[in-house]
């Protein structure tokens, strides 16, 4: 992939030092609520230059009545070179320059209102602002800040839309950096989204080279743009004539004007990247994409926009974008990616997804959780292609661990019905950082990215160098049943002083009227046998004859709350027999095995269970709702399971070496203190 010339360095470090103005009367995590604005507005300033007098012609020519839409193709048009961006007023930073500097505030509100209305709507409802510029104002700095931008020269011949694009990213790095407040929520680092970016097209660079290739790349929650615009570079690495179209959805209202202006200066349609939650509101409803990249947030709950998302997935089912299930309220991570597989194209180019998310998806949910169930639909679609495990610490806002999951409909034949593990957490794949940026301790190397790439590209399969980072599995490998395991319900009965203690504490008795209560405790403590009862029936005929003899009629709650309290388990008494005459299940030895899908449930359950214990049994009434078959189908992928690594532990001999330094240098210490 290609460099940033020099000269973007040496402009990033220009800007940088505007902030330095700042210092004082903002708060360093609200720098770049001011830069970031004006770089772009500086550099829309450069763009439209040229056609200034034709956009002026024009907008005075517009016959009155006109419509919206005519009058926007109108103004774009005398703009030219196919940008969608006009500015209507006689305003430029030229002019500014050369009035009353008492003026500049009012001027550049004004400027900016002139601008066409997705451009305005950037300025003054997403990056808000008009309130920055007040304060600069107020501040008596506005006009150092802005002479110092008018300065910068922007124009497209100076500064390509690819250095542009470095610049921008540049800067979002820089102000993420140094605010810990929102550093790592609209940046993911470079690396990681350049090793995405890799994988997802080291297996089509064929299909990229040659003429009139178009792409769609879309990201749902796509920030500040970083990983469409990386995707698009990778893409002209490949073919630097194919032609990329940028789609995105974002949420927070400042990282969707940051990225729309990174689309601007970088010469995209701006009105392909939507503004809002892509879970409740697909703004790209109905399009299909080549290739789909995010990363969504981690462990973030869904709670306070649950109910449009349930409605869809009841009301359309498989044909929603949440048919195969829905994930724990508490994260919603698996939601953005059934809404990703929603835009596969389902043509012969079929697509391709990429998305970072941490462990929870792997293996979160039992059988027949949402969770699994959606785990279990990408499985059975044969959609996952492999799963990298990445480094820990290599996050602004978090160190924990991170996977990147590979998908596709389109699987070449020696990976279908196949998935591919590689653990690249190990110390080969990442370096040290010089200095820690937040949470983020660690940076993958380029030559790992390509090692990881390669693994991937290569498909390798344990054996030789990459023995313990590389496995392939069968989809199968990761599904089990779960197979319900019941024994015997074993009861004693007694009506001892302890048992019967009991019984006054249960909800049944304390309902009774106090004669009741009292008619019960004289059946139980005087009438019944004070002997101990081996068999349930034995008990039950015996309680029965005592409250007859009694003359006292119980409901059946307070009968069942006498057995109860009066019972205890009893491996040596008789099996309790249900109304069918069965053995009655104790619900306390109740267990359940996770049997693997590839193998017969019976035999398991013969050779692991009723061996070691014969009077269990499988409750067969517990099955699957998808294939009936007895047992739940679930599924998980467990790292740690696959890619154990053994540390024996250190010698004795070696910590207690480690034990009598540590002595000596804590009494030398309490030496020095004492002395």
């Amino acid at each position: 992939m290609p460099s940033p010339a020099p000269q973007v360095q040496s402009l990033a470090n220009f800007v940088w030092q505007i902030a330095e103005i700042l210092r004082g009367d903002f708060k360093q995590s609200e720098y770049g609520k001011v830069i970031l604005p004006f770089v772009v507005l500086r550099r829309l300033d450069c763009i439209l230059e040229p056609s200034r007098a034709a956009v002026r012609a024009a907008f005075a020519s517009l016959p009155e009545g006109i419509d919206e839409q005519t009058r926007e193709m109108m103004l774009y048009g005398a703009v030219g070179s196919g940008i969608r961006v006009y500015n209507t007023s006689k305003l430029t930073f030229s002019v500014l320059r050369g009035q009353n500097a008492s003026d500049l505030h009012g001027n550049l509100v004004t400027y900016i209102t002139s601008f066409s209305p997705s451009v305005k709507d950037v300025f003054l409802d997403k990056f808000l602002f008009t309130d920055q510029l007040k304060r600069l104002n107020e501040a008596a700095i506005l006009w150092k800040v802005f002479e110092r931008f008018a300065a910068l020269d922007l124009r497209p011949q100076s500064i390509s839309t690819l250095d542009m694009g470095y610049l921008f990213e540049d800067l979002i790095r820089r102000f993420s950096e140094i605010s810990n407040e929102t550093a790592g929520e609209h940046f993911t680092p470079r690396e990681v989204i350049r090793l995405i970016v890799d994988l997802l097209l080291v297996n089509d660079a064929p299909a990229l080279v040659g003429d009139g290739i178009i792409r769609q790349v879309y990201d749902p929650a796509c920030g500040t743009g970083g990983m469409l615009a990386l995707t698009e570079e990778g893409m002209k690495a490949f073919n630097e004539k194919i032609r990329v179209e940028l789609f995105g959805q974002e949420l927070n209202g400042e990282s969707f004007g940051i990225c729309k202006s990174d689309m601007l200066v970088t010469g995209h349609d701006p009105e392909q990247i939507a503004f809002g939650n892509t879970l409740t509101h697909d703004a790209h409803k109905g399009r299909r994409f080549h290739y789909m990249l995010s990363n969504p947030p981690y462990g973030v709950d869904w709670k306070k926009y649950a109910d449009p998302i349930k409605d869809e997935h009841e009301r359309l089912g498989k044909n929603g974008r949440f048919g195969a299930g829905l994930p724990r309220i508490s994260d919603g991570q698996l939601l953005f990616l059934q809404h990703m597989i929603s835009k596969m194209r389902d043509d012969e180019a079929g697509s391709r997804v990429g998305i970072v998310m941490n462990g929870s998806p792997l293996f979160t949910g039992g059988a027949g959780s949402g969770e699994s169930e959606i785990r279990r639909w990408m499985l059975e679609k044969d959609w996952i292609e492999a799963i990298v495990a990445l480094p820990t610490d290599l996050f602004y806002n978090t160190g924990i661990q991170t996977y990147v999951w590979l998908l596709t409909n389109r699987k070449e034949p020696k990976r279908r019905g196949k998935v591919q593990l590689i653990d690249a957490s190990g110390e080969r794949f990442w370096k040290p950082m010089r200095k820690s940026l937040g949470s983020k301790r660690r940076e993958i190397r380029d030559d790992a990215r390509e090692t990881i790439v390669h693994i991937f590209h290569e498909m390798a399969n344990g054996g030789g160098e990459w023995a313990d980072v590389s496995r392939i599995f069968d989809t199968t490998d990761f599904g089990y049943r779960e197979i319900k395991i019941e024994q015997p319900l074993r009861l004693n009965f007694q009506a001892n002083p302890e048992r019967i203690e009991r019984l006054t504490l249960t909800k049944p008795f304390l309902k009774l009227d106090p004669s009741e209560q009292e008619d019960v405790l004289n059946v139980v403590t005087d009438r019944l046998p004070n002997s101990l009862f081996k068999d349930r029936p034995s008990f039950e005929a015996a309680l029965a004859k005592a409250l007859k003899g009694a003359g006292v009629k119980v409901a059946t709650p307070v009968k069942k709350a006498i057995l109860s309290a009066l019972s205890e388990r009893d491996e040596t008494a008789a099996i309790c027999l249900d109304s069918n005459g069965g053995p009655e299940p104790d619900a306390e030895l109740r267990d359940y095995e996770l049997v693997p899908l590839k193998e017969d449930w019976q035999e398991y359950v013969t050779r692991e269970v009723t061996q070691f214990v014969p009077e269990a049994w499988v409750d067969e009434t517990y099955r699957d709702d998808a294939d009936k078959g007895v047992g739940r189908v679930g599924y998980e992928i467990n790292f740690s399971r696959y890619f154990y690594r053994y540390v024996p532990p250190r010698p004795l001999a070696e910590i207690d070496a480690e034990l009598k330094t540590l002595e000596a240098e804590i009494a030398g210490l309490l030496n020095e203190v004492a002395g």
